[in-house]
């Protein structure tokens, strides 16, 4: 075969007849070496892949786990109860632990269990990490009743007075949502309908057809925690946090919900229901995404788990893998860059 001569290469140029340069990959910024292990990575726009990308060993075979993530499935779950009247926001928690008459607890709402404010004692990380409250309740001396471990721990501070990030209080919510299903205390039965109202009610409704629960030895789902998910099936979960409408437009959420669910909480500028916000937690703190709009919003997870999502452009983006949480921060940079680049190309 004979090369073409420098003159041509250069004539073609001129005319515009060359291949064009390989378009630049908008998820590159979340595979950069300094953010860790990104495993994958997923951008949407109106439903329609934009870009798709899976470190090697990784697939559409891959359910990968949420970690804090399901908080949000979890919230989602809660708010199809209130959409059938059968929770109500601003009553008191359903849990008859806490309907004694001089227990403080009782006072304790729904709404305050949604936004991390129900003011129970809790430590999410503790130094050494064996402190965590997290921690021993999931892996160590709870794990056979989690619910009710989480349920024992006293008032730190007056219900709705204090912000304070609780993976046990997502628990929590798990256990009312399986109480208001059965009142079977069999976890077979518990798990069995917890896990048809979630086909039901969210999976089915976002084409969600992967999803895979993690439940603790009293039946009841470890929902701060433990949902496995393909990628493009977290993508489902971001398209449905737009207008709450699945691939078919039937509306799934409650507008109204979704709503909630965006709404700082009282004690929290950069906290919703069950749902990060792209404020300010305090006046003068920067946020979570850097040039993405203050109405973005975020399933966030242990390790970097991320779906993200700008409700007015249609916009999702997903990142799963495994970054140090020290480094977190390097994560949502790149998504902010990720979604202003998309906003502005």
């Amino acid at each position: 075969m004979r090369l073409p001569s420098l003159l041509l290469l250069a004539a073609l140029a001129a005319t515009g007849s060359a291949q064009p340069a390989p378009p630049t990959d908008p998820l590159a910024p979340l595979f950069a070496p300094a953010l860790g292990d990104t495993r994958a990575a997923l951008l949407l726009r109106d439903g329609r892949v934009i870009e798709k990308r899976y470190a090697p060993g990784y697939s559409d075979a891959t359910r990968f786990i949420s970690w804090s993530m399901n908080k949000t499935a979890t919230g989602l779950l809660v708010g199809a109860l209130v959409a059938d009247g059968r929770l109500e926001l601003d009553a008191p928690a359903p849990l008859d632990e806490w309907r004694g008459a001089d227990d403080p607890r009782s006072k304790i709402t729904l709404r305050q269990l949604l936004n991390m404010s129900s003011g129970l004692r809790h430590v999410e990380v503790g130094d050494p990490i064996e402190a965590s409250d997290t921690n021993q309740v999931l892996f160590v001396t709870g794990t056979q009743a989690m619910a009710a471990a989480a349920m024992a721990q006293p008032l730190a501070t007056p219900p709705g007075s204090r912000w304070e990030y609780s993976s046990l209080t997502s628990l929590l919510l798990a256990e009312i949502v399986t109480r208001t299903l059965t009142p079977s205390r069999d976890p077979h039965v518990r798990a069995a309908a917890y896990t048809q109202f979630a086909e039901e009610r969210l999976f089915g409704p976002a084409g969600i057809g992967a999803a895979r629960f993690e439940f603790d030895g009293a039946g009841t789902q470890i929902g701060g925690s433990l949902l496995y998910m393909t990628l493009d099936d977290w993508g489902r979960l971001g398209q449905l946090l737009i207008d709450g409408r699945g691939p078919d437009g039937r509306q799934a959420v409650a507008p109204a919900w979704l709503d909630f669910m965006r709404r700082p909480a009282a004690t929290a500028g950069n906290y919703g229901g069950q749902l990060w916000l792209n404020r300010s937690a305090q006046r003068g703190r920067p946020v979570m995404f850097a040039g993405a709009p203050e109405t973005t919003i975020s399933a966030e997870g242990h390790l970097g788990q991320h779906v993200t999502v700008v409700p007015e452009a249609r916009l999702v983006v997903v990142r799963l893998g495994n970054t140090p949480e020290a480094d977190i921060d390097g994560n949502h940079a790149a998504i902010g860059r990720i979604i202003a680049g998309q906003l502005h190309p």
